[in-house]
């Protein structure tokens, strides 16, 4: 899964696909409505790669964040996220990642973390067979270096 043309712009709804690169700006498209326009580096672009969520022990990548929303959740999510209470959107937050650090991760996080992998999904851009490929490639090649007992 590779997020790394896919930014947030502060200030503004949605995601956006990098698609072009001009003079002083990049051009971007709106995941939501397919609108393209240049975006300047005053409009402080975040790379979704970039991005990772508070826990307790160590910063979770949004990637990793996303995988375990699929894993727990499902591929959709069973509930609307702008009807939910603040509490509510913590315990499902919860689910997916138990460990997430409750005084810095705030509700409105949570609605964008939700939001996001709702669109994303939506637009089939989250693509998690290369993980699973790789999880099996890793257990395959421990398979063989492992020594039978003599």
């Amino acid at each position: 899964m590779d997020l790394t043309k896919i930014v947030s712009i502060s200030g503004k709804p949605g995601l956006y696909l990098i698609t072009g690169q001009g003079k002083n700006s990049v051009v971007v498209e709106s995941l939501i409505d397919g609108k393209r326009f240049p975006a300047f580096a005053q409009d402080r672009m975040s790379s979704l790669e970039e991005i990772s969520i508070f826990t307790t022990s160590e910063d979770k990548p949004l990637k990793d964040v996303f995988k375990s929303i699929r894993e727990t959740i499902g591929e959709q999510l069973d509930f609307e996220v702008k009807k939910l209470s603040n509490e509510a959107l913590k315990e499902k937050f919860a689910i997916a990642l138990p460990d997430f650090d409750e005084e810095a991760v705030y509700p409105s996080d949570i609605k964008k973390v939700f939001n996001w992998y709702h669109l994303l999904m939506e637009k089939n851009m989250l693509d998690f067979s290369e993980e699973e490929t790789e999880a099996a490639d890793t257990e395959a090649s421990e398979a063989k270096n492992e020594k039978p007992e003599e």
